[in-house]
């Protein structure tokens, strides 16, 4: 939405008790909003502090997610919420190092269980494992966008999950099925146009 002149004189023209009432509304109806202020203005903490925080958090909530890895439907919404989490820490932050490293942290922390996803049926773990492949996709897009210093870092993650992926010999073919190459598992053979191929990939019906 695009504010015209006069709507923004307007508001301008609010006293200040006005305008403390009217932000003070706005932020009891957008608690993300007002995550990302405190952290902005009055937050000790700092991006990294955050991260850190984020970092433990994933590997505890996956660790207890784990007992529920027979029920696939349940773990994954696990999952899910836990990457929701992720998301609200990068809209709060802007931590876009993060946004890749907690991904692919989630990503690593799933695949340690790797021997228990291989004795689920496939039909009940391949949403699962579509959900992670397609993951690995928009990390592999993230890490392209950011400074080659932090690449080195991301492919310890990116090394450890193609370990992991070539363990699993379901995961291992619908990887391939879907048009995930190992070798773009290292930071400096991912494609320059890793975005293009995913969208190309999806128009044909693959990472669904």
């Amino acid at each position: 939405m695009e504010y015209s002149k006069e709507f923004k004189a307007a508001l301008s023209a609010f006293s200040d008790a006005e305008k403390d009432k009217l932000i003070f509304r706005l932020l009891k109806k957008d608690k993300l909003l007002s995550k990302k202020l405190y952290f902005e203005l009055i937050d000790p903490e700092t991006t990294d502090d955050k991260r850190n925080t984020m970092e433990e958090n994933v590997e505890e909530k996956v660790h207890l997610a784990s007992k529920y890895i027979g029920n696939a439907k349940y773990f994954l919404s696990v999952i899910r919420k836990i990457s929701a989490e992720i998301t609200e820490h990068i809209k709060i932050t802007t931590d876009k190092f993060g946004e890749v490293s907690l991904n692919l942290l989630l990503i690593s922390k799933i695949l340690e269980y790797n021997a228990d996803l291989s004795r689920q049926r496939f039909d009940n773990v391949y949403k699962l494992y579509i959900y992670i492949i397609n993951k690995v996709f928009r990390s592999l897009i993230l890490i392209k966008k950011l400074d080659e210093d932090y690449w080195m870092e991301f492919d310890e993650y990116l090394r450890n999950i193609r370990e992991k992926i070539l363990q699993n010999h379901y995961m291992q073919k619908l990887c391939i099925n879907n048009g995930l190459n190992f070798n773009w598992l290292e930071s400096e053979r991912i494609p320059d146009n890793i975005d293009v191929i995913m969208k190309e990939i999806k128009s044909q019906g693959f990472l669904r």
